[in-house]
């Protein structure tokens, strides 16, 4: 009904372009507008102002020879002020901005290795945002922001990456357990030789205890039985050592023992050869 009467409604973030005769005559904010069909105006399209985006999947090489493929997210919008270039002067305004990114996009990634071109991308998204606004300025639109969303290699590509850095992390972890390794190695050994100096103290002092015991027992017993010489008190302590170690040797359920020819008469022979011992030993130190 309004286009019979010649009146046209041009909705929010929309403009109309409107022509007489078929020329050109003027462009309609949103709103309500007369147009006298009678005298050859029309309304020859509408230009939307809202902003749009396109995305662009572009397969390249890197400098490298790796093919990827680049995904670039195009956010641009027609100019209120230049509706009349928006409209007229582009036929098909996805197919040209998607001309620019190719370009673009296929003249700087060729420069780069793999690894850079993912470490500048956004020096990639810069540079088709700057060819796309010097280039689309002209047609009357607004290039508002470039992405640079996703760069995909090749399968198998991606997989070696993965590889060499799983192999890159397992020689970080082969180092660490190895320095680990090491200190407990090192900690291991000086537990040890603190064990085995405590040890060595406790025989020194055991066998200083043993002496001292020895020659309290002597002089005790020299003085309360007449007669004794420290001979005979030495031949009844190695008796008494000699069943003391019988007896223990018994009561162990299980022990490793070496036997030698024994009785209690051989006391005196053990002794006597302990003796003899330690004279040769005396004589040979003193030659």
């Amino acid at each position: 009904m309004g286009q019979a009467l010649g009146c046209i409604q041009v909705d929010q973030s929309t403009v109309a372009i409107k022509e007489t005769f078929g020329m050109f005559d003027d462009v309609l904010d949103p709103g309500c507008h007369c147009l006298p069909w009678c005298l050859g105006s029309q309304v020859a399209g509408h230009l939307s102002l809202r902003v749009q985006q396109l995305d662009v999947r572009c397969e390249t090489k890197t400098k490298d020879n790796v093919f990827v493929n680049v995904v670039a997210s195009i956010q641009y919008r027609a100019l209120a002020d230049k509706a009349e270039d928006a409209f007229y002067k582009l036929s098909n305004t996805r197919s040209q901005i998607q001309a620019y990114v190719f370009d673009v996009i296929r003249a700087s990634v060729p420069k780069l290795d793999l690894d850079a071109t993912f470490e500048q991308k956004n020096d990639i998204a810069k540079a088709v945002e700057e060819e796309l606004e010097k280039a689309m300025s002209h047609y009357g639109f607004e290039i508002v922001q470039t992405l640079i969303v996703d760069i995909e290699p090749d399968e198998h590509v991606k997989r070696a990456m993965n590889e060499i850095n799983a192999a890159a992390r397992m020689r970080v972890a082969a180092n660490e357990k190895a320095e680990a390794e090491k200190i407990l190695q090192i900690k291991r050994a000086e537990g040890d030789a603190e064990s085995k100096y405590l040890a060595g103290l406790g025989i020194a002092r055991q066998g200083q205890a043993i002496v001292d015991g020895l020659r309290d027992s002597v002089l005790a017993f020299s003085v309360n039985v007449p007669g004794t010489t420290s001979k005979d008190v030495m031949d009844m302590v190695l008796v008494t050592q000699y069943f003391d170690t019988m007896k223990e040797i018994g009561a162990a359920s299980k022990s490793n023992s070496v036997f030698i020819p024994h009785g209690p008469g051989a006391v005196r022979d053990i002794a006597s050869q302990i003796r003899e011992g330690l004279l040769q030993g005396n004589a040979a130190r003193s030659d």
